[in-house]
């Protein structure tokens, strides 16, 4: 069974306690024969507590999970594998006295419950003869009602899930975890309908393919839990939004559902709510308070802000996923209901019964959806896993990782065994194929404390006067061998996450930081890519090798930087990277005349103490002329492999895009410049390009950073894709008509399937069927894009986070700040000193509201007599919002400009930062 560990035939009776009836069992008693799950998530929860032990699951169980649910057939695979946990899979279907052929007139699901008690009974007689007079038994565990029905006539024990975890005395906080098996068994008590029945899948197929209902993904408001948009599927031409405003209307989908929605008449149609509303709701009376706030959405508006609406009529596919957030204890004494706060605002609250109220309290939980009966206001679901205090950084990366589903799991025994035994060196098997460059002066430059090097670089001159420029990165497709659990690993987790503290490897350890990474002085296997070049940087010849390399120096941007600027350094290191940086200015110069864009984005830099590891400064990372010069060889390898493999796999190139913005996403920015008297044009990235550096003042330098940072915020995502799917293939940032990744094979799984295919059009490597196959190409594509994006979100909330932690014990700061935008109630603004954006809002709860005029036009917002434009200096009030312990959040309010009855004194603490209703709480110093 693909690597699980398989029953013994004769089980150690050293872990087993027999004489013991089912009542008097405990936890790791439990001789698990059989498992019929109606939803494979119902009981995984429970078989993953360490309390669970001494299991048989069944192949007919296995391969029925594996159809219904891959996640969940991964999960039992991983317990399977925990050698601690004594799970174990029982080949049933392939031993003589268990397999049955199916019966004429019998379904598939009766043949496998059939196949389920033949085993038990099997299994059970099997102990008799081999463990005689040790009264050891086996038990069935089915949520099967007839199959459980049929097993008691047939003489087998057998129980259900919850009747079986009931009995645990010894644990009883197994309840908890035990999943809600159907809406209408858990329906609450007041029994009033609020939701309309949705429709069977049937008829939402038949009102899909007749157009009466529209498939789309369904979308939850961050701002507005009731309100959600629908994205259509089909055709680009066709992609479109439908609006669902109401709670009724919402119908108990959850974000990122595929739902069916019914258009309203044109009538019914509404415009999106600019209102921000939370749901504060403790209890299932608040649907009338809902209806209420239903009424604050509608305001009168124009017919062009009308959009398509629509109501939810059925749910195509869940795509429920076991959350993170706080229990929101309930207020009457003793109960053991509760709600469950998700830290998503996208997700609603969920309902779930506990016994660990009091002790969960104050902690990140995790809890799994079961169902939503239409009579309740919240769906219903059951506790997983209790995390941790809230604050505390190890439980918050974990938060994190698990809200951008990011693998983070200890790599399996089944990925681990296909790496290279140690000692590892390079063979004579391993240079076939392969160049020796060893005798090149290769250097690598990356940041400060980079274990994972995965390129490294090399300049000499010829005898003919030319230069050779060498690019050379880590060899790991050498390692990963198509289809292994290696590479399903790999290719599952996409990318290397880079967190404040953290990295999540996408390969082992001793592949990442040692084997590929190509540190000094060590032989290391290379791909490598080199040209001649003349003095002008341009390409004479190109070519592609397999090679061994042993780098010189593993230098920081710093330390190259040093050298290249020193008379004194004349060696064959600095020497080489003086030849690359001259190359680098003028390829650079070249790719901007083409009409590549220099954009902006500030990257915060945090410096940790050495013992607490928490944030003790913060600023903007330094970027210096050897940062420069290596992304400029990275871009023209990748170029350069781009084409190769399209040439030689015309439908089959794994290559990246970055799609043109449309001239509306170019709003803001051109606005923005003409308050300034400035003109950005946006008609092409030449244009755009060409305004940018010809945007500036010669009294405010910070000007054009600022326009170049919100020109990044109108750029849509690059994304990889198949040449064989697509058409478009122009990377509009680089201004390059084709470009893939080659360069970082080590953190992304996209350089290695590039790598397969260059080995293949070079003749250093063969082929295989997946590499060639453009569906399945495309749906590798999918996944990374996903996971990549994921991984940005991930790292973008783990600066979050070390930035709350940094100001949590600065306290209060007082910092010059631009405005990047200008809202109807607040302003946008960003701080250089710590590359730190945040908004200052002007109408406070419970405090008066100021008269404020919003000009869209120009932008900007009159606020009691003054004016505010975008790019305006303005000094603000940074501190740390812990009042509410789910979300805290950096604050920032007014110092200056002066304006009654706004501003904050520079170091005092207003109201609305001390905590609801204004109480006094203790800042942190």
């Amino acid at each position: 069974m693909d690597g699980e560990r398989q029953v013994p035939w004769l089980p150690s009776l050293s872990s087993c306690h027999p004489g013991r009836d089912y009542k008097c069992l405990e936890a790791g008693d439990l001789g698990f024969c059989g498992l019929q799950i109606a939803t494979p998530r119902q009981l995984i929860d429970v078989l993953e507590d360490p309390a669970i032990r001494n299991v048989i699951v069944l192949q007919t169980v296995m391969q029925e999970v594996r159809n219904r649910s891959a996640p969940i057939y991964k999960r039992i695979r991983d317990v399977t594998n925990n050698q601690e946990k004594h799970f174990y899979t029982f080949t049933n279907e392939h031993h003589k006295e268990t397999y049955i052929e199916q019966e004429q007139g019998e379904n598939a699901n009766d043949r496998n419950d059939r196949a389920i008690r033949v085993a038990a009974k099997w299994y059970n007689e099997h102990l008799k003869r081999v463990a005689a007079g040790s009264q050891l038994q086996v038990i069935l565990i089915t949520n099967d009602r007839k199959n459980k029905e049929k097993a008691v006539q047939e003489g087998i024990p057998a129980f259900t899930c919850e009747e079986y975890v009931k009995s645990l005395t010894a644990n009883p906080e197994l309840v908890d975890r035990l999943a809600c098996l159907s809406d209408e068994m858990n329906e609450i008590e007041s029994g009033k309908i609020i939701f309309s029945e949705h429709l069977p899948l049937s008829k939402l197929q038949q009102g899909i393919k007749s157009g009466s209902y529209l498939q789309g993904t369904f979308r939850a408001s961050r701002e507005n839990y009731l309100e959600a948009t629908v994205w259509i599927h089909g055709d680009k031409e066709e992609e479109k939004e439908i609006l669902i405003q109401g709670l009724k209307h919402l119908n108990r989908a959850v974000h990122e559902d595929i739902v069916a929605v019914e258009l309203l008449p044109r009538s019914q149609w509404v415009a999106p709510s600019s209102v921000v509303l939370d749901d504060e709701g403790q209890n299932e009376d608040d649907v009338e308070k809902d209806e209420e706030r239903e009424l604050l959405l509608k305001t009168a508006v124009s017919e062009k802000m009308l959009r398509p609406t629509g109501r939810v009529v059925g749910i195509i596919k869940r795509n429920w996923r076991p959350y993170c957030g706080m229990l929101s204890k309930s207020d009457i004494k003793e109960s053991r209901r509760h709600l469950f706060t998700p830290a998503d605002k996208r997700i609603p609250r969920i309902r779930i019964e506990t016994r660990q109220a009091s002790a969960l309290e104050g902690r990140r939980i995790i809890v799994a959806i079961d169902g939503w009966p239409r009579n309740s206001r919240y769906p219903n679901g059951h506790f997983v896993k209790n995390l941790g205090d809230v604050g505390e950084k190890e439980t918050e990366t974990e938060v994190l990782l698990l809200e951008h589903d990011v693998p983070h799991q200890p790599f399996s025994q089944a990925v681990l065994s296909f790496l290279p035994r140690m000692p590892w060196s390079i063979t004579e098997e391993d240079m076939k194929n392969r160049e020796d460059l060893r005798h090149l002066c290769v250097c690598s430059v990356d940041p400060p404390g980079c274990t994972d090097i995965d390129d490294a670089l090399h300049c000499r001159e010829l005898s003919n006067g030319n230069l050779e420029v060498g690019v050379h990165i880590a060899d790991v497709s050498h390692f990963i061998r198509p289809g292994n659990a290696l590479d399903q690993e790999s290719a599952r987790r996409g990318t290397t996450v880079y967190l404040c503290e953290k990295r999540i490897d996408m390969v082992p350890e001793l592949l990442s930081s040692n084997l590929c990474s190509l540190r000094s002085n060590v032989d290391r296997l290379a791909f490598s890519c080199i040209w001649e070049m003349n003095h002008n940087a341009e390409i004479l010849k190109t070519r592609f090798t397999k090679s061994v390399i042993n780098s010189k120096a593993s230098l920081t941007y710093a330390e190259a930087q040093m050298r290249i600027d020193s008379a004194a350094m004349n060696d064959d290191i600095t020497t080489s990277l003086r030849g690359l940086n001259q190359l680098a200015k003028i390829l650079k110069k070249g790719r901007i005349e083409k009409g590549a864009l220099t954009l902006s984005s500030p990257e915060i830099r945090f410096h940790m103490d050495s013992e607490t590891h928490d944030p003790i400064d913060l600023q903007t990372k330094e970027l210096r002329e050897t940062n420069s010069m290596v992304e400029e060889f990275m871009l023209l390898a990748n170029i350069s492999v781009a084409k190769k493999i399209h040439e030689e796999f015309s439908e089959h190139a794994l290559l990246r895009k970055h799609p043109a913005p449309p001239p509306s996403n170019y709003d803001v920015l051109v606005k923005a410049a003409k308050s300034k008297n400035l003109q950005i044009k946006t008609d092409t990235a030449k244009s755009l390009a060409d305004s940018l550096d010809q945007a500036e003042s010669p009294d405010f330098p910070y000007l054009n950073t600022l326009l170049r940072i919100l020109a990044t915020r109108c750029m849509m995502q690059a994304v990889y894709f198949c040449s064989g799917m697509d058409s478009d293939f122009h990377h509009y940032g680089l201004a390059s008509p084709i470009y893939t990744h080659f360069t970082s094979p080590i953190r992304r799984y996209a350089d290695i399937i590039v790598h397969r295919l260059l080995a293949v059009a070079i003749g250093a490597d063969s082929t295989y069927p997946e590499l060639t196959d453009k569906h399945k190409l495309s749906d590798i594509c999918k996944n990374l894009n996903f996971r990549h994006k994921m991984a940005q979100y991930a790292q973008r909330a783990s600066v979050a986070f070390h930035t709350q932690l940094f100001f949590k014990s600065k306290g209060i700061v007082s910092e010059e700040a631009y405005i990047l935008f200008v809202r109807k109630n607040a302003i946008v603004v960003l701080i250089p000193k710590y590359g730190l954006e945040g908004t200052v809002f002007f109408e406070e709860k419970d405090k008066p509201k100021p008269r404020l005029a919003y000009d869209d036009e120009i932008p900007s917002l009159r606020i009691e007599g003054t004016v505010f434009h975008v790019f305006d200096k303005v000094k603000v009030k940074i501190t740390l919002d812990s009042s509410n312990l789910q979300h805290q959040k950096i604050r920032m309010a007014l110092v200056e400009p002066q304006i009654p009855g706004i501003n904050i004194p520079p170091n005092v603490p207003d109201k609305d930062l001390n905590g609801p209703g204004g109480k006094k709480r203790k800042l942190d110093k």
